[in-house]
């Protein structure tokens, strides 16, 4: 299959659904990502796109679109839909993984409402949630228990930006790890990364 993960950021992908995307790359799936903005307001542009890539590669991803939006000024614009839209026509994806849109942050709110239009003829779509996401009560949960450290690891390549979670003595890492035991316990699993639907088609024959 062919998978695309659809983020605002360079490291919402991995929080988000890491776990899953390296479980895809293991066997045997094409896994591509789409990054809206180079992250440039939380840090070096050109350190963020190099942490992007290095955390890219590590997971098993096949390639990195950018989407050169202004990092904090991304909006649902027919650009970014079109922009999108590009890359789900290149990728053919059969399943998207993107920002979920009740987010306190504009940009993942902007991304998420401008890639349900662009995907709106892909089969599945699962929207994946970050730090900064609200209202998410998932009802698919995928078990990550046995790549767990890979996708802190995935986090840690996003060197520049562990400490800043804006919650004192709390680096991306712990929060990842508590978000993947809470999912996990919903789950009924150790670890798991949780997932709300805007469209799954199943084929019966």
């Amino acid at each position: 299959m062919n998978i695309l993960a659809i983020g605002a950021h360079p490291d919402d992908i991995e929080f988000g659904c890491g776990g899953t995307l390296i479980k895809y790359a293991r066997a045997g799936h094409n896994v591509d990502l789409f990054i809206a903005t180079d992250g440039s307001f939380g840090g070096e542009p050109g350190t963020r796109r190099k942490e992007q890539q290095e955390s890219a590669k590590s997971m098993g991803a096949r390639e990195v679109f950018w989407g050169d939006f202004i990092d904090t000024e991304v909006t649902s614009s027919r650009q970014l839909i079109w922009k999108i839209d590009g890359v789900v026509q290149k990728v053919k994806p059969d399943i998207v993984f993107l920002n979920y849109h009740e987010d306190i942050h504009q940009d993942h709110r902007g991304v998420a409402l401008a890639a349900i239009s662009a995907t709106r003829y892909v089969h599945e779509v699962l929207f994946f949630e970050v730090p900064t996401t609200y209202n998410f009560d998932p009802a698919t949960f995928v078990d990550i228990e046995d790549v767990l450290d890979k996708k802190l690891h995935l986090l840690e390549l996003h060197n520049s930006q562990i400490d800043k979670t804006r919650v004192r003595n709390l680096t991306i890492l712990e929060s990842a790890k508590s978000c993947a035991t809470f999912r996990g316990f919903q789950g009924r699993v150790k670890y798991a990364e949780g997932f709300r639907s805007l469209r799954v088609l199943r084929k019966i024959s």
